[in-house]
C-alpha cells in the first residue's frame, strides 16, 4: 500500500528543516546572511549587516555603524610590582585609548599570572586599598619560614598574591 500524501509531506518538511538546521550549524555565516536579508529590506537605513569577527588579533577597534555591535582585543603588560594592592585604572586608560569610542560596553581583563588577582573596589577613600592589602595579608600571610605553603618554587615574591584594583 503506497504511503499517504500527508506522511510524504511531513517527511519532506522534516528533511528540509533538518537540512536547514545542519547548514546553520556548520555554516553560521549562511544563517546570518539568510537572517540579515529580511532585516535589511525592512529597515535598510538602520540595519547594516556586520561580518562576524575574525580570529585575527586586532589592535584597533572596529568602529561599527550605530545600532551594531563591535569589539576589539588587545594585549597589554602591567608594570611589575611587589606584593600589595595597586590601582591600574590610569594604566588601562592609557593602554586602551579605544575605550573612549564606546558609551556602553563590557571590559574583560584576563591576567595571565597565576599569583595575581583583580578586584573592583570603590576608590574615593585612599584607605580602601590599604584595607584590602591588610585583609589579604591576614587571609594569605607571607611565609618567610616556609611553614604555610607547599608551593614555593618561584620564590617569596610569588607567594602569596599581588593584587590589582580597578
Amino acid at each position: 500500500m503506497p504511503p499517504s500524501t500527508s506522511t510524504t509531506q511531513i517527511s519532506l518538511t522534516t528533511t528540509v528543516l533538518l537540512l536547514f538546521f545542519l547548514l546553520s550549524c556548520f555554516f553560521p555565516s549562511f544563517f546570518h546572511l539568510l537572517w540579515s536579508i529580511p532585516l535589511a529590506l525592512i529597515s535598510p537605513s538602520t540595519y547594516i549587516p556586520h561580518p562576524s569577527p575574525t580570529h585575527e588579533p586586532c589592535s584597533f577597534p572596529k568602529i561599527s555603524p550605530p545600532g551594531t555591535m563591535s569589539w576589539f582585543q588587545k594585549s597589554i603588560t602591567l608594570p611589575s610590582k611587589s606584593r600589595g594592592s595597586y590601582l591600574i585604572t590610569d594604566t588601562i586608560l592609557k593602554e586602551l585609548p579605544e575605550i573612549k569610542e564606546y558609551k556602553v560596553g563590557l571590559l574583560n581583563l584576563f591576567i595571565q599570572h597565576t599569583s595575581c588577582a583583580l578586584s573592583l573596589n570603590e576608590n574615593w577613600d585612599e584607605d580602601v586599598r590599604a584595607d584590602m592589602s591588610d585583609a589579604l595579608d591576614r587571609i594569605a600571610p607571607e611565609d618567610r619560614k616556609g611553614e604555610l605553603y607547599r608551593h614555593s618554587a618561584e620564590g617569596l615574591d610569588d607567594m602569596p598574591v599581588s593584587h590589582y584594583q580597578e
